[in-house]
């Protein structure tokens, strides 16, 4: 192992952090206790030794890492330079995941399958992505560069670059910084019971009404 080329991405992984997380103090600070940071290091690791064909040690290593930092990250994965995981507990990468370079995850992130693929089971991230909090990219689809995925998304479908997504199902919302729809957004997301139980009382007068109808026709 190349030791010089090991401290290079640990100083890449860490100039990132300093940059996009205004709570880092000190590469001190940030070396003991940023979990993210702790995430990729024994991922690094365990890649090295899933693509060396030790795949039970590479899982075991894989497993303790999410022991210790409660960020779960399949050895099989494929991640790019500059990933910042940020808090991170609950984050799951799976196993046929493709990162690119300077990607952000907030915590509670799925990169996950549907269940009904094989082979490419999970996402493939561009470049320059950002994936909020508790959402989830399931499926074995592309997500360009510079995309946008808003707070407990559900992702299921490709999405070009530059563009912004929200929902559940997600769906592009701005495309290259200009909005196409004003159907959802991060503030004002419809509230589905609350729709259906607006149907459902308007089913009920509807019926009501003609009850009444029919009643002072047979009196």
């Amino acid at each position: 192992m190349d030791v010089s080329k090991v401290i290079k991405v640990i100083g890449e992984e860490i100039e990132v952090i300093k940059k996009r997380d205004p709570a880092a103090k000190s590469t001190f600070e940030i070396l003991l206790t940023y979990s993210g940071l702790h995430a990729m290091l024994i991922y690094r690791l365990a890649h090295k030794l899933y693509t060396a064909r030790m795949f039970t040690t590479a899982r075991a290593l894989s497993q303790f890492g999410r022991f210790l930092t409660g960020i779960e990250i399949h050895p099989g994965a494929k991640i790019g330079k500059r990933l910042f995981i940020d808090h991170g507990c609950g984050v799951v990468i799976g196993e046929t995941t493709i990162i690119g370079d300077d990607c952000l995850l907030y915590q509670g992130v799925t990169l996950g399958g549907n269940g009904k693929d094989k082979g490419k089971r999970h996402p493939t991230l561009g470049n320059n992505v950002m994936v909020g909090s508790g959402a989830k990219v399931l499926g074995p689809f592309k997500i360009g560069n510079n995309v946008k995925i808003a707070a407990n998304a559900v992702v299921l479908n490709e999405i070009p670059d530059n563009c912004t997504a929200v929902g559940v199902p997600a769906r592009v919302v701005k495309r290259k910084g200009i909005r196409v729809t004003d159907e959802l957004d991060q503030i004002h997301i419809p509230d589905p019971v609350s729709q259906e139980l607006c149907k459902q009382l308007a089913k009920i007068e509807a019926l009501e009404k003609r009850m009444d109808t029919f009643e002072s026709k047979g009196n």
